[in-house]
């Protein structure tokens, strides 16, 4: 399924095959490359809340708890009224800090 991903992320170049190839490689533990596609998903969509969501998230799993504030600071804008994205890494970086 990897493979499958990086062929339509070279493909399309979508913002959202980026954000995915990065929530998938995040979650193997391969931080380093996960932050260069969801870097590549914001860089094609810098409004893409999911990829700044996913982003915060690899920032408090790597104890970057400024970058990940940093995350949230521009999804409270792009949210202004709220949304499942900024709950989201709210609830993530609250539980970081009260661990």
């Amino acid at each position: 399924a990897l493979a499958d991903l990086r062929d339509l992320a070279q493909d399309n170049q979508q913002a959202d095959v980026y954000n995915l190839l990065g929530f998938t490689l995040r979650k193997t533990g391969d931080f380093t490359t996960a932050l260069t596609y969801y870097n590549k998903a914001l860089e094609l969509k810098p409004d893409h809340k999911a990829a700044r969501e996913y982003l915060g998230e690899l920032y408090v799993e790597t104890g970057d708890m400024a970058k990940a504030n940093e995350q949230l600071a521009s999804l409270q804008k792009l949210c202004p009224a709220g949304c499942e994205e900024l709950e989201d890494l709210h609830k993530a970086i609250d539980t970081k800090v009260t661990k």
